[in-house]
């Protein structure tokens, strides 16, 4: 594969959605990044390039940045899963995918959730990592953020984007020493503007797609091992359980 691979962009209703197409195989992985992406600045990042060129060895890997984030259009502040699950389907289209196996990121596995159960012809298997189907603490709910929580972490993307000493960084790699936090804070800066971030976080605020885990899972039979993919959290498990209903 090239050493970076070509950019390339595809409209989706009004916005214009970056993607990039690497690597050869029997099969094509969608990646669903999590929070905020930027496929070009990715492959600065030593970490998240040899993760990327070991995928791109067995399969053909469709990377691209969601709507608001990256070098994809940022348009209004408003998204939608329903939004950035049809700026795949255009992405797909585009690069003449008929069946994905998807891989969700965080943020990005309840889209790929969603997607799974809405076209199950065209998913052929999903990976979900440190994921959830909700995100909001409920009285049915109890794992997630409360609105303290939720404050908190708006306020201080409002504060403090982009720098080392953002709450975004110190949450992901608690201890980060100060090269990784420089230059984890230099892609976020890449990757999204303080609204954009703020807005997302709002729209992750409202996520429930707990009512589609069993279309989700239902082409094939989902265990907690599967479902949960390498996530350890509690919300997970209770996923797993759900999906596998």
């Amino acid at each position: 594969m090239a050493e970076i691979p070509t950019t390339h962009y595809v409209k989706s209703d009004d916005v214009h959605i970056a993607y990039q197409v690497f690597g050869e195989g029997p099969f094509d992985l969608l990646f669903v990044p999590g929070f905020v992406s930027n496929v070009e600045a990715t492959w600065r990042s030593p970490d998240l390039s040899a993760f990327f060129r070991r995928l791109a060895s067995f399969c053909r890997v469709i990377l691209f940045d969601k709507r608001g984030t990256g070098m994809s259009d940022r348009g209004s502040q408003i998204f939608t899963l329903e939004q950035r699950m049809h700026d795949v389907q255009a992405i797909l289209d585009r690069v003449d995918c008929k069946n994905a196996s998807l891989f969700g990121v965080s943020e990005g596995g309840p889209m790929a959730l969603l997607y799974a159960a809405t076209y199950p012809q065209r998913t052929s298997a999903m990976v979900l990592y440190g994921s959830y189907a909700k995100r909001s603490w409920a009285p049915d709910y109890p794992f997630g953020w409360n609105d303290e929580q939720w404050q908190r972490a708006i306020n201080d993307i409002e504060q403090h984007w982009g720098t080392p000493e953002a709450l975004t960084i110190s949450m992901r790699v608690p201890g980060a020493d100060k090269e990784y936090a420089e230059r984890a804070a230099s892609y976020l800066r890449a990757s999204a503007s303080p609204g954009a971030a703020a807005a997302i976080m709002r729209m992750n605020r409202e996520i429930d797609v707990r009512h589609v885990l069993p279309g989700a899972s239902n082409r094939r039979p989902c265990d907690r091992r599967t479902a949960c993919a390498l996530s350890r959290s509690p919300y997970s498990w209770s996923e797993a359980d759900r999906a596998s209903r």
